[in-house]
């Protein structure tokens, strides 16, 4: 997948504000305002978690091909979204409503932090320092809810619990933050070391993004030393077969979800290898990769305003390129 596309794709999300899908409660008339007024930050893409990861592409893209042709136009759209003022107007909205984009859009922030954590430029350092409201909002955010959640989300969209933690968990780790990274780790172990026979074959349901299964499995080979997850993997998944799924129709905005499956899926499988190996587990990498690939020759806005994303995580390998005890 060509890079340019996919800053292209971001970009032209990031500057369209309609549709959207604004989602909170509505208080009062102060709360009926468009999406600029209400999170200047991150307002294009359709909804707040796809603006967050649309910048995490650009930072992506940018911090590992610096002399790329859309490297101009991706630092500025960067520069013109982390401005003090917008952090600002962000944390207005967020803080007022804790339970907002909880667990995805705010791993998803917390992961574009780790992204500009990582980019060694003195631009990006300003970045960082003005995003520092939000990642220290979001990181309270886990803090808070995660000890009070007593069972983990096993959905295949934005509830699900172990995806988020993963992200969470690497930028815990990137940023040297001991006590969301033991907050993690516990609660990983807690959620998941029984778990025995995964119900593989119940999946996908419908609109999924997210594999259950295989989430809990990249999930948990970051928080348990090697030996012990291969352990538990063979009692969890060990051997299996999973084919592609075909998306029956991309411009419906539920549907077109089975597309980033495919990729989700890749990345998953790509991560799991890497502790845990066997022969299929290449093939099945390969042909999920093709598939969800294969989804950008006939792809709507319905797709467009996420979808790069999922191929940029996958392409670039960000699942693998933190080493885990």
């Amino acid at each position: 997948m060509d890079p340019e596309h996919l800053v292209g794709l971001a970009l032209a999300c990031l500057g369209r504000e309609y549709p959207n899908h604004i989602s909170h409660l509505m208080e009062s008339d102060a709360d009926a305002l468009p999406p600029r007024r209400l999170t200047p930050a991150f307002f294009g893409c359709f909804d707040w978690h796809s603006a967050v990861h649309a910048h995490w592409l650009l930072a992506r893209m940018c911090r590992l091909e610096p002399d790329a042709d859309y490297m101009p136009d991706a630092r500025a759209a960067l520069a013109r979204a982390f401005t003090p003022e917008n952090i600002a107007g962000e944390i207005g909205y967020v803080a007022a409503r804790p339970a907002f984009e909880r667990p995805y859009g705010m791993a998803w922030l917390l992961q574009l932090v780790a992204e500009l954590h990582e980019w060694e430029d003195p631009e990006t350092r300003i970045w960082r320092d003005a995003l520092r409201p939000l990642e220290d909002h979001a990181a309270a955010v886990f803090e808070d809810w995660l000890p009070k959640l007593s069972h983990p989300v096993r959905s295949g969209t934005h509830d699900q619990t172990a995806f988020s933690l993963g992200l969470v968990h690497d930028w815990a780790r990137i940023t040297g933050t001991s006590r969301v990274r033991s907050l993690v780790e516990r609660k990983s172990h807690a959620f998941y070391a029984a778990d025995r026979d995964a119900p593989l074959s119940y999946e996908p349901s419908g609109h999924d993004f997210l594999s259950p299964s295989l989430a809990e499995a990249d999930l948990m080979r970051r928080v348990l030393p090697a030996d012990t997850y291969r352990e538990w993997f063979a009692g969890f998944l060990g051997i299996f077969e999973l084919d592609p799924v075909t998306v029956p129709d991309a411009n419906d905005g539920h549907l077109v979800h089975l597309a980033g499956l495919n990729l989700s899926r890749a990345w998953m499988l790509e991560g799991i290898a890497s502790v845990a190996p066997f022969d299929s587990l290449a093939t099945m990498t390969t042909r999920h990769r093709a598939a969800g690939l294969s989804a950008f020759d006939s792809l709507t806005y319905a797709g467009a305003h996420w979808l790069a994303t999922f191929a940029a995580y996958l392409t670039t390998q960000r699942g693998l390129e933190t080493t885990y005890d």
